[in-house]
């Protein structure tokens, strides 16, 4: 017993956080669902590419409400691969909260508030197609391109800009004060404090996204990019500077791009 006793300890003191292995191991597939192509298409469009701007939306929208399923499925994924790796210590802070709770009802709120938070964000998926539906991406946008985008990055300028942006983001940044706000208890308080904090999430990200949409939803490197911007956002310390920065080049590059364009 002396011997085990140390060693109990040690594993004690150094705990696997599951959570987080969840989380990340759950990404990675999405990740790896994407780039290898494994997810059904919403269809089929002669001469698109899914990583056409407006490609897969077009393909959605030309084969009823088959496309709109599939696509919105696929929207999904793109949301677990790009938003969980941020939303780690949400997860976790939340699992913490549970002390009192069975490991079993442990995994079943954490379940709940993780879904909850996928789902809604698959929801989100509906936007980019009803912008698609009045204005046809990729139908446009070899000629209209410059404008477009640029119009795109100054919308992105003012929203990064501006107090929303501000106050989504500090939510994001520090959850905790979130969870012991908002804390509800059991499965169906775990969906209502993930709703709640999704909406704030979607306010703190969603220009971001309005830019993937231009630039081709389905397009590897840019999803990699914003995933990787909308992650620092939350996450380092200089987070808040990092969005402001982002407003600062978005509004530059938006204004080069529309003068470009209408000269």
């Amino acid at each position: 017993m002396s011997i085990l006793n140390p060693f109990r300890g040690f594993v004690d003191r150094r705990r696997i956080p599951v959570v987080a292995l969840v989380t990340y191991g759950v990404a990675l597939l999405a990740w790896v669902a994407i780039i290898g192509r494994w997810l059904p298409m919403p269809g089929t469009v002669s001469g698109l590419r899914m990583s056409d701007p407006g490609a897969p939306e077009a393909m959605a929208l030309s084969n009823g409400f088959t496309g709109v399923g599939l696509y919105l499925v696929m929207w999904g994924v793109m949301m677990i691969a790009m938003m969980y790796p941020s939303s780690v210590s949400l997860f976790r802070l939340y699992y913490k909260t549970l002390d009192e709770t069975t490991t079993a009802g442990k995994a079943v709120r954490v379940g709940a508030f993780m879904g909850t938070y996928a789902l809604v964000w698959a929801i989100t998926g509906i936007v980019p197609l009803l912008v698609n539906a009045v204005v046809p991406i990729a139908a446009i946008v070899n000629r209209n391109s410059a404008i477009l985008f640029g119009g795109t990055l100054l919308l992105l300028s003012v929203y990064q800009l501006s107090p929303y942006k501000n106050r989504c983001l500090k939510y994001c940044r520090t959850p905790l004060g979130f969870l012991v706000e908002y804390h509800r208890p059991g499965i169906r308080g775990a969906a209502e404090m993930s709703f709640r904090f999704s909406v704030f999430c979607v306010g703190c990200c969603w220009a971001l996204f309005a830019v993937m949409i231009v630039v081709g939803s389905m397009n590897i490197l840019w999803m990699a990019v914003i995933a990787v911007v909308l992650s620092l956002e939350r996450v380092v310390e200089w987070g808040d500077r990092l969005a402001r920065t982002v407003g600062v080049v978005a509004g530059v590059a938006g204004v080069i791009l529309v003068i470009a364009a209408v000269a």
